[in-house]
């Protein structure tokens, strides 16, 4: 038979495991709008009287009250899973569609003050010369305009560096992120199998490095496999970043490009530090690496444009270094690699595309005409004409011409924006519906919280009845009994 004493115990093994809950869901609500947080359940299980059990346990006593066995931590680690993949996923085709985003603005196009209006103002020019060969105003209007389609493609070529340098110091600052957030996570590998061998609950250590190992999977595209002692190891595609308390370091292989004018020379390369393999990283820093390589996103569009620019140069000169300015000057380019220290050997490109200083000194040098004004002649007139103008204006249809060449690329740069658009859009619906399904598994609702409060709660005031009523029986025995007939 049990002892009478053992209801106190029992009463008062309710009394610690209801205020366990209390506690743990006091933390759960403290933490409802923690990033990263998971919340936490009390485990409980009944004790058992027969602390040993055997064939010859005599004891009928009902229990020994109950003990709290663990506090789980609500996650559900194939989820977890799938929301690194995911938010990699979309941080890749976030980053994609922003150099898209920004490369569309870079050319502004479709608008009265893009390159396409300007060309076709510069076109137009040439049909305004060639009806009036004689007439300085129409020159100087062309030449304005030309210098405009110059400037344009210079600003654009500008922006495109500007970009690429932008995107490239922020390769520099990730790689540097990455090696931290590798670093933590070893460290917090280390306390949480720590804990773990003191049976030690380090359920917020786990959260912390969930947090570092969602941001690992955004910036670089790391998953990570759980260890049976409580560590974590990460891997960028199949190679591991962090082994249990080792890291190993990521860095940009040198010498790197950091201009577009590096490219094809030099390249962007993601190595490992220790034996200078090849990180094949996703997330942000896979677009990244994507949009600065020597085949890149920058780089083709970068050669592309120079293609408009030396089409435009070579067009324009072909016909105006074989006609005649109102002066009889002849053989005069038109565009000219404007640098400020020009190469005998350059090609003119979207860069240094500039009008001819001699032609801006003097607008009679501007060739229209298809005979030499300044010739004698049998007849005694002068031949002057605007043929080759008008030649120069009709360039605007050429089936390979800078036009067409143009055309083609907003196009295509139109195209290939709009699908990194849609398909990031279509990854972002999907990382949401992953991270939905993880809050539903892990995070906080209140109101079960509240409903958890309130069954604690009650238990705890149930167990504090249960010990005052053995108080009072207590009482009764030990003062009273024997009193009668005193």
């Amino acid at each position: 038979m049990g002892s009478t004493f053992s209801g106190l115990n029992t009463a008062l093994t309710s009394l610690y495991a209801q205020r366990r809950g209390l506690d743990v869901t006091g933390q759960n609500i403290a933490n409802a709008n923690t990033e990263g947080y998971t919340r936490q359940r009390v485990v409980m299980h009944a004790q058992n009287a027969n602390l040993v059990p055997g064939v010859y346990a005599t004891t009928d006593a009902i229990g020994g009250g109950v003990t709290v066995s663990s506090v789980e931590r609500l996650r559900n680690t194939a989820l977890d899973q799938r929301s690194y993949t995911e938010h990699a996923n979309s941080a890749f085709h976030n980053e994609r569609a922003g150099v898209y985003n920004l490369v569309e603005d870079v050319f502004g196009e479709p608008s009265d003050t893009a390159l396409q209006a300007r060309l076709q103002d510069m076109w137009d020019g040439w049909n305004d010369v060639g009806a009036n060969p004689t007439m300085k105003a129409p020159k100087s209007a062309l030449l304005e305009q030309a210098t405009t389609v110059a400037a344009s493609l210079n600003d654009a070529a500008a922006a495109l560096n500007s970009q690429y340098t932008s995107t490239r110091g922020g390769l520099d600052t990730y790689v540097g992120d990455v090696n931290a957030a590798a670093r933590s996570i070893a460290k917090l590998n280390q306390e949480i199998v720590v804990a773990h061998e003191a049976g030690l609950q380090a359920n917020e250590l786990m959260d912390q490095r969930g947090r570092q190992i969602l941001k690992l999977s955004e910036m670089v595209g790391a998953t990570a496999t759980d260890l049976p002692n409580g560590a974590i190891s990460v891997y960028i595609g199949s190679a591991q970043l962090v082994s249990e308390y080792n890291v190993r370091e990521i860095e940009i292989k040198q010498p790197a490009a950091t201009r577009l004018e590096d490219l094809p020379l030099l390249d962007v390369t993601l190595q490992w530090s220790d034996n200078d393999g090849v990180v094949h990283a996703g997330g942000t820093m896979g677009a990244q690496l994507e949009t600065l390589g020597k085949n890149g996103i920058l780089k083709t569009i970068s050669n592309r444009l120079d293609t408009i620019a030396t089409y435009l140069a070579r067009d324009v000169n072909s016909l105006h270094e074989s006609a005649y300015g109102l002066d009889g000057s002849s053989g005069l380019q038109f565009f000219v690699d404007g640098s400020a220290v020009p190469q005998t050997d350059s090609t003119i490109n979207a860069s240094n595309i500039a009008v001819n200083k001699d032609l801006l000194d003097d607008v009679d040098k501007v060739a229209v005409s298809s005979g030499n004004p300044t010739a004698p002649q049998s007849s005694g007139a002068r031949i002057l004409d605007g043929d080759l103008a008008f030649a120069l204006s009709e360039l605007d249809d050429a089936q390979d011409g800078a036009d067409a060449e143009y055309r083609a690329l907003i196009g295509e740069l139109g195209v290939s924006a709009q699908s990194a658009i849609r398909r990031r859009d279509i990854q972002n619906a999907v990382t949401d519906q992953v991270d939905a399904s993880r809050d539903a598994e892990s995070g906080v609702n209140l109101d079960e919280e509240m409903t958890n409060l309130l069954t604690y709660q009650r238990g705890y005031e149930a167990a504090s009845r249960v010990l005052t009523t053995i108080d009072s029986m207590l009482d009764q025995l030990i003062n009273r009994t024997g009193l009668v007939g005193r």
